[in-house]
């Protein structure tokens, strides 16, 4: 089927490997009578850039431009992919970046040395404002609203970027790159029955979950929440695709039936990983050279071999694990993994 996309800036290396992971499988799917587990490389979307996020931000910075945009203003966690992803795109682009972050402990204070993404913010020259929790949930709209209209007055105009870049335009990016995968899928001989990912501003999920409906209707999309419920997705994805549908005239429509969400491996919260996340990376690095994060994708790959012990997918023959990259989120928890290497079984 063919869809007609929006203007996209090009800034992800692209097409992603589609990769078996062959001791994996043999390992953790096959003695349980599961699928052939494949993984989607979109961790190498670009060296530093890297990760989903760019696949958003492709259409996300064509539309700045259209809009006579020259400073994009995004939000979200102070090791956050997606602002580390639009500060680095921003420049490579000559746009300004502004990012407000819901600061943590490693904020820049005069005391702590910046981490992980935050040290990347910081050297791609964004402005990042950083703010205790609290304010950040209370104020976000408004603080968006502020710091629009900063750069108003200096003659700069902005887009505003919401959380993971998860709306009706950052969609786009998992509608391209589920006909992406699935033509992956068909070079290497199978249709999936299962497309797995980690959900975090859920646009991911449901770019994917529309795409598939696009371009291969039957196969399955299943997120695993890293933060947030199961109904909180649900409700997220459902309105990320009426949004995309309304902007765009669009006749596709998804039931909440189509949304399979489990929130069964969050664990104490988000971005806190339990001694079982950080023993999972360690083995998919031991196993398969494949490094994941402990907020995302590794909490994510747990809960799928997990699930796949537990026969959640007995009846599939191939899953794919969408890798949406994360890997400078390693640093900053580099304690939880003293262990993890010894104790990885």
């Amino acid at each position: 089927m063919n869809i007609e996309y929006p203007a996209r800036e090009r800034l992800a290396n692209l097409p992603t490997p589609l990769q078996p992971l062959e001791r994996i499988s043999d390992h953790f799917s096959m003695p349980y009578g599961g699928p052939k587990i494949w993984i989607k490389r979109d961790d190498l979307t670009e060296s530093a850039m890297s990760g989903n996020k760019l696949r958003k931000l492709e259409f996300i910075i064509a539309e700045a431009r259209a809009r006579g945009c020259n400073t994009l203003i995004t939000c979200g966690g102070e090791q956050s992919n997606h602002c580390r992803a639009t500060a680095l795109a921003a420049a490579k682009c000559g746009l300004k970046a502004h990012l407000i972050l819901r600061q943590g402990a490693g904020a820049r204070d005069g005391a702590a040395v910046p981490d992980g993404n935050l040290l990347v913010d910081y050297l791609a020259g964004a402005e990042v404002s950083l703010y205790p929790l609290r304010e950040y949930i209370d104020q976000l709209p408004s603080l968006f609203e502020y710091w629009s209209g900063i750069y108003e007055k200096q003659g700069d105009r902005a887009l505003c970027i919401p959380t993971g870049g998860s709306d009706g335009l950052g969609i786009w990016g998992y509608i391209q790159g589920a006909q992406e995968l699935l033509e992956d899928c068909q070079r290497a001989g199978f249709t999936p029955d299962q497309l797995i990912c980690a959900s975090g501003s859920g646009g991911t999920q449901a770019g994917l979950i529309l795409g598939s409906q696009i371009f291969a209707e039957g196969v399955q999309v299943t997120g695993y929440a890293v933060c947030d419920s199961a109904e909180y997705f649900v409700n997220k994805i459902r309105e990320d695709v009426e949004d995309w549908a309304r902007r765009y005239q669009q006749p596709h429509r998804l039931e909440i039936q189509q949304i399979q969400v489990i929130d069964d491996y969050i664990g104490p919260g988000y971005a806190i990983a339990t001694e079982e996340i950080y023993q999972t990376i360690a083995l998919a690095a031991q196993l398969e050279g494949i490094l994941l994060d402990p907020v995302y994708t590794g909490k994510a790959f747990h809960g799928m071999l997990q699930d796949i012990k537990a026969g959640r997918y007995a009846d599939c023959e191939n899953l794919v694990f969408v890798h949406t990259g994360g890997q400078f989120g390693v640093f900053p928890q580099r304690s939880g993994f003293r262990s993890s290497w010894a104790d990885a079984e």
